[in-house]
């Protein structure tokens, strides 16, 4: 029973018994071949080579894609060429749709060949592509609205010295981005402003002397910076001495919440505002300026470089769970 079920030593048992019929005469010749080679159910298929030019095509493409598109949306093609911008979006999205075509296409071709065996690298560049692409589009808007829009909108106004406020009107200068006003102009605390709409929109005067203007039309803003029922102004560089300067609020959005502050002012004080302009008071406006487009290309950097961090980690990642599982 035990040679019976041993393929080896049945082989040799039926082996002896055909031997000893044949040499005594008492039967047929009989011919025993031996049983075909016998493989294990579960045999370790021979490891295949590592896929450098798919690992290498993973780690770059998607990251040339997201910094392409990030700098399209965060500079000044986004500025002055908005529909060339996302022309350009519309091309890095066919390419990613380029990538889950062949992803799509590779696997039904692996399946023809190796049922059950997925097209590992074209999967992983399709979905990473598509998040370098979502993530570049995104990361890139706030950028440029953060930073860039605020830098070039102010770049291309035009810059005022030595304004007098007591004597030049707001609507002389509604194309001003930056304003140096004259020696010995300040901020009229006492007749400060806020109101609130979920934040507090603060506005004080621009004023020199003593006396009183005719008109107030320019006034220094600030969000959260002031109670609100209070002449309690402390927004920008309200205590710097040496701030004369005022740097043009470019936010459409808010400006309409100062004008209602303005007009409160108004009432409150008894003074006229006929045309107002907001602006944020500091010491050097071309400084702050400058930092916006230095912002702007500071986190382009930090955005590309971190980018290129998670898509390394991904495909190391992605190299040990392929060879885990055999997939080269």
């Amino acid at each position: 029973l035990a040679q019976a079920t041993d393929p080896i030593s049945n082989y040799n048992w039926q082996s002896s018994i055909a031997a000893m019929v044949n040499s005594y005469g008492t039967g047929p010749q009989v011919q025993y071949a031996p049983p075909a080679e016998i493989k294990p159910t579960f045999a370790r298929g021979q490891r295949r080579r590592m896929n450098l030019a798919a690992i290498c095509f993973s780690l770059f493409v998607p990251w040339v894609l997201f910094s392409v598109i990030y700098a399209v949306f965060s500079f000044s093609l986004h500025y002055r060429q908005p529909a060339i911008c996302y022309f350009i979006a519309f091309l890095g999205l066919l390419v990613v749709g380029a990538f889950g075509y062949l992803a799509f296409y590779a696997k039904n071709w692996q399946d023809a060949r190796e049922p059950g065996r997925e097209p590992s690298w074209f999967v992983f560049l399709f979905v990473t592509s598509l998040v370098a692409w979502l993530s570049a589009i995104l990361l890139g808007d706030l950028n440029f609205w953060h930073n860039m829009q605020r830098y070039y909108d102010t770049r291309n106004l035009n810059t005022y010295p030595s304004v007098d406020p007591s004597r030049m009107r707001g609507q002389q200068l509604m194309d001003a981005g930056n304003i140096i006003f004259t020696e010995g102009s300040r901020l009229d605390l006492t007749k400060s402003m806020g109101f609130k709409n979920d934040d507090v929109y603060c506005v004080a005067p621009i004023t020199t002397g003593d006396d009183p203007l005719a008109t107030y039309d320019f006034w220094a803003v600030g969000i959260n910076c002031c109670s609100g029922n209070a002449a309690d102004f402390h927004c920008g560089e309200f205590n710097n001495p040496r701030a004369q300067a005022g740097l043009r609020l470019m936010r459409d959005d808010q400006r309409a919440f100062f004008r209602l502050a303005v007009q409160q002012a108004e009432s409150a004080y008894n003074v006229q505002a006929v045309h107002p302009l907001f602006f944020h008071w500091l010491q050097d406006p071309v400084a702050e300026v400058n930092s916006y487009q230095d912002d702007g290309f500071k986190y382009y950097l930090l955005g590309m470089f971190t980018h290129f961090a998670v898509q390394l980690f991904l495909v190391v990642i992605g190299v040990l769970a392929f060879s885990k599982i055999g997939y080269y």
